[in-house]
């Protein structure tokens, strides 16, 4: 019996012991205020706070897809969210990029500089590019009869639909060689059927390489790509590039290379002022992309980002002072990723 009261007593202090302990955690709580629910103009501002525009292109473009993954791997629930947006063409991209409101980031070729030239001559002091993307490489596929560029002078040549690389760039690179030809915009594959009955002298595709109907397609001896040397004329927003057997060995032979010009894509951002909630936007934007580039660089994502360099430079453009600081940072601790 007396051991029975003791052991009671034992589990009294005890349980004493923990209220008074748990009292004052008891009596803070109940000194804060309940947590109300966040008003509908408050959630607004809360889901808006920290969301990105990315002006991507057409819908059935490569770089919407671009834009798409690089929304995948920056996702940050709240605290990042991309949102790519459908376009009518990379060229037509930074015209949104400048004028359209909700727009912070956008693809852009870096040639479409070139129609601002007169207008806006300081159209470098409002937009930067955060990253080099994959150059697209041009390709001048002509019929047998065809020898030279020259050979093109007033004949069909084909450059896509309106809105795409080879719509813009494609006619932009012909008045800069001086070459006057008869400009067609349809959709290639039905040009490629035109071309094959003679009704059209060449197809002009500006994408990465290598093209799906090139290598798939079943072409009669003499089709071929034409040789663009790479010179002063085009030194402003393009690089050299080349055409090689292993991109195309049904139409290049091997240890052959034919001569073209690469149209830089570009992921530019307008150039807000530093501090204000744009740039803040852009800076996250910047850190978790290129933290993260390595996510995009595996199976199931465009194989051409083992390709990307985030220090690449871009003809015509400066870089952000967003990226410049990432890449000065992982200079600094010798970590910078290629």
């Amino acid at each position: 019996m007396a051991r029975s009261i003791v052991s009671l007593l034992a589990t009294l202090a005890l349980s004493a012991a923990v209220v008074v302990a748990l009292c004052p955690a008891i009596a803070d709580a109940q000194d804060q205020p309940a947590r109300r629910p966040l008003t509908f103009a408050e959630r607004q501002d809360k889901i808006n706070a920290w969301t990105v525009g990315l002006a991507a292109g057409l819908i059935e473009g490569a770089p919407l897809r671009l834009a798409a993954e690089v929304s995948r791997v920056v996702d940050d629930g709240e605290n990042l969210h991309v949102l790519p947006i459908v376009t009518r063409g990379p060229t037509e991209n930074l015209n949104s990029l400048l004028y359209l409101r909700g727009v912070d980031l956008a693809i852009i070729n870096s040639d479409s500089l070139d129609e601002y030239k007169v207008a806006f001559p300081d159209i470098g002091l409002h937009v930067k590019y955060l990253l080099s993307l994959f150059p697209s490489e041009l390709h001048v596929f002509v019929r047998p009869e065809i020898q030279s560029l020259h050979d093109l002078a007033g004949k069909k040549v084909n450059f896509n639909t309106l809105g795409t690389a080879a719509a813009y760039s494609g006619p932009l690179i012909f008045s800069r060689l001086g070459i006057n030809i008869e400009k067609t915009f349809i959709p290639h594959q039905l040009a490629l059927q035109q071309m094959r009955k003679g009704d059209v002298a060449a197809v002009v595709f500006i994408t990465t390489k290598p093209v799906e109907a090139f290598i798939r397609g079943q072409w009669e001896p003499g089709f071929k790509f034409l040789p663009v040397s790479y010179d002063s004329k085009f030194e402003d927003y393009y690089l050299p590039a080349f055409l090689e057997a292993s991109d195309y060995p049904a139409l290049v032979k091997p240890g052959e290379r034919v001569a073209t010009l690469a149209v830089p894509t570009v992921l530019a951002t307008y150039n807000w002022p530093v501090n204000s909630d744009r740039y803040r936007r852009v800076v996250r934007f910047t850190d978790y992309l290129f933290g993260r580039i390595d996510r995009l660089q595996v199976l199931g994502f465009d194989p051409n980002w083992k390709t990307i360099n985030l220090g690449a430079t871009v003809p015509g453009l400066s870089r952000s002072s967003a990226a410049q600081e990432w890449l000065d940072r992982q200079s600094r601790h010798g970590t910078r990723k290629q």
